[in-house]
């Protein structure tokens, strides 16, 4: 199954079920058991099935949680419309470069969609209506946005971006909001309070998996995230015009609310502690301090039999996408801006590394490749550059480089001053409190030193076609791993 475009999250969930492993779940428990059964899975299983969640414990049939969506090879490439049975290092390379090859395809406003099935506004909004995990066991609350599309409109240019940002019900009406520094849903808020004025929000919560790839990703400001889901998707978005505030609101979401973020002095709350992405908590107040943003809730929409698409960050050895796409900062296409030649392929691990694959073509190419990454990393820690034998995508590949084409003494290099986040927990308390969110970046070149690589050992290990020819020949023998 390849090139379907898919409206909202249950046309999705309903097509992964056809083509890959998934496991309805019963009688678990928001509290905590949600977020470990995600994350147990996610950690022990390779390419792990979705997890759908129902009868969730306090909560009728029908009001569910989707964990681990597209933590599968095939999954994530059935989201991109890619052909679902192709070896994973083949899909991280048509992802890629269908990523960078988006044609920006701006939404088309429709009267009306699914989302608008049931309406709660004035006093009957309750956003304990939805079954909101706490996922980690020190979480400050409960988190209905983690798979989440939060919406604004900066009021000078009239730019609409959407972004994920994780999201805290406080109350029955009130979301608590975590916007890192530097963000573009940030900076579009702050610009509304420094004119003293609340900032307009819509959010949603589950819905069309490209508009959520589309705002999880770094897209340049300027360029609307729900014009390159449109791009992914080779059709518009649909989107509603919010009756409360006049943004687009996707006709398919699942659950969404208007409302508006006040300036931060008239309103805010503490918020999380919440374990974020580097695996531990982080993040919120207690990571500057201070209280942080609100959402006052309006008007919530929603579905028949919703479903919550829980994303909630779990600790780095635990599988979220089935496939690297190079969509980030120092993906493929950034480094494509960037001048830099012959990229083959880019990686991730652990949050902190990153791993790009170049076909050297002159001396000086795996440094200029590196100084892009890193021009362009935020969050990291490694940079690893690696010939176009190895699979960036492939965490053993990338080691088995380190350790044998990377000499310590020479191969090694330290940069200073690196975009960081207050989310880093080696991030020093006076730094955080400064808003100096700067570290350093090591730089492993695990390459063929180019004035040798013609004389460099040869790789005895077995060509890589011929390896995937044997997987598909031997499967019904050996117990090879589905990609």
């Amino acid at each position: 199954m390849s090139g379907e475009a898919f409206d909202g999250l249950q046309e999705f969930v309903e097509a992964c079920k056809r083509i890959d492993d998934w496991r309805e779940i019963e009688n678990a428990d928001w509290d905590e058991e949600i977020g470990a059964l995600r994350e147990v899975t996610g950690e022990l299983i390779p390419d792990p099935p979705m997890l759908l969640f129902d009868n969730i414990k306090g909560y009728p049939a029908g009001f569910r949680v989707v964990g681990l969506l597209t933590a599968s090879c095939k999954r994530a490439a059935l989201a991109l419309g890619l052909p679902v049975h192709e070896p994973r290092a083949k899909l991280s390379e048509l992802a890629s470069r269908k990523m960078r090859e988006v044609k920006p395809i701006p939404p088309v406003e429709v009267a009306g969609g699914p989302v608008m099935d049931n309406v709660m506004t004035g006093e009957d909004v309750d956003l304990y209506r939805f079954p909101a995990p706490r996922y980690h066991a020190m979480d400050g609350g409960r988190y209905i946005g983690t798979g989440d599309c939060f919406i604004n409109r900066d009021p000078e240019t009239g730019f609409v971006n959407a972004g994920t940002y994780r999201m805290q019900v406080h109350d029955r009406g009130l979301l608590g909001l975590w916007m890192s520094p530097g963000q573009h849903g940030r900076q579009i808020c702050q610009r509304h309070w420094e004119r003293g004025r609340s900032c307009p929000v819509v959010a949603t919560f589950g819905g069309d998996p490209l508009v959520f790839i589309a705002s999880h990703n770094r897209i340049p400001w300027g360029s609307g995230e729900l014009e390159f889901a449109g791009g992914l998707r080779q059709r518009p978005v649909e989107v509603i015009e919010g009756p409360v505030t006049g943004l687009p609101i996707p006709a398919h979401a699942e659950v969404a609310v208007e409302g508006e973020a006040p300036p931060p002095g008239e309103e805010s709350r503490d918020e999380g502690p919440f374990g974020e992405w580097p695996g531990y908590y982080s993040g919120g107040t207690i990571g500057t301090g201070e209280p942080q943003p609100v959402i006052r809730v309006k008007a919530v929409y929603y579905r028949h039999n919703p479903i919550i698409h829980g994303d909630a960050p779990m600790w780095p050895g635990a599988r979220r996408g089935g496939l690297e796409m190079g969509t980030g900062r120092g993906g493929v296409a950034d480094l494509a801006r960037a001048g830099i030649q012959d990229v083959v392929g880019v990686g991730r691990h652990l949050g902190y590394i990153r791993v790009v694959a170049i076909r050297q073509r002159y001396p000086g190419h795996a440094q200029q490749a590196a100084r892009a990454v890193a021009a362009a990393t935020r969050n990291g820690r490694w940079i690893v550059i690696v010939d176009e034998d190895i699979d960036p995508t492939n965490f053993t590949e990338v080691m088995w480089a380190m350790t044998t084409r990377a000499e310590p003494s020479r191969d090694i290099e330290i940069l200073e001053n690196c975009w960081s986040t207050p989310l880093d927990p080696l991030m020093p308390p006076e730094k955080r409190d400064s808003g100096d969110h700067t570290n350093s970046l090591a730089v492993f070149y695990a390459v063929r030193p180019f004035h040798r690589r013609d004389r460099f050992p040869k790789v005895s290990r077995s060509p890589r076609a011929l390896r995937e020819r044997m997987i598909e020949k031997y499967r019904s023998i050996l117990p090879f791993p589905v990609p």
